[in-house]
């Protein structure tokens, strides 16, 4: 693979942890980010969230609402996702705090508010580089089933744009022909490093 790929949603729990360990496991140079001020996962109740600071271990996350209600959040999936997390890295990250990690090909988001977050962050970085970057939003529902389908599509887009070879030259008919296959519409935009 010759791309480098992000993955973004709010908080790098569940949409774009689930394409960041279908991309890693096929052998793509990717990495994963949110944009949310904080890493919110459900609690007991919609009033009652557990929210962390980005950064924090997935392994004391999960160890956290383990010992909080283990039924609970093994019910309804956030044990098993952080389980799958902690395989992928180490904690999530913050989008808006990454530039030391390089710069990216394709960053693909997956709800337009991240979308139009991650565009306005890379509008306010110096553009010194002039390397062009494909931001494309592919909108999924924040839900393991959604974000297990995303994850799919993900994978198959961005298998699309490795195999276009120059993405420039041909992102038209790469999105308009993903949308044709896949029934959704995608949102893009290029900018720059």
């Amino acid at each position: 693979m010759k791309l480098r790929h992000a993955m973004v949603c709010s908080s790098n729990q569940n949409r774009s942890m689930e394409a960041h360990w279908l991309l890693k496991r096929e052998g793509f140079d990717v990495a994963s980010y949110g944009t949310g001020q904080h890493v919110k996962l459900p609690g007991p109740s919609l009033r009652e969230p557990n929210v962390y600071d980005f950064g924090t271990p997935y392994k004391q996350m999960f160890d956290d609402l383990r010992r909080k209600d283990p039924e609970l959040y093994r019910r309804n999936g956030i044990l098993p996702m952080l389980k799958r997390n902690l395989s992928v890295k180490t904690a999530p990250q913050r989008w808006q705090e990454n530039a030391a990690d390089g710069t990216f090909d394709v960053v693909l988001t997956f709800e337009e508010k991240v979308f139009d977050m991650v565009l306005e962050d890379l509008h306010n970085r110096k553009h010194v580089l002039l390397k062009p970057v494909l931001v494309i939003n592919l909108e999924v529902k924040d839900n393991h089933e959604e974000a297990a389908i995303g994850g799919r599509l993900a994978l198959q887009l961005c298998q699309e744009i490795e195999a276009a070879g120059n993405w420039e030259e041909c992102v038209d008919d790469l999105i308009m022909n993903f949308e044709r296959q896949n029934h959704r519409k995608l949102v893009y935009s290029i900018s720059y490093y």
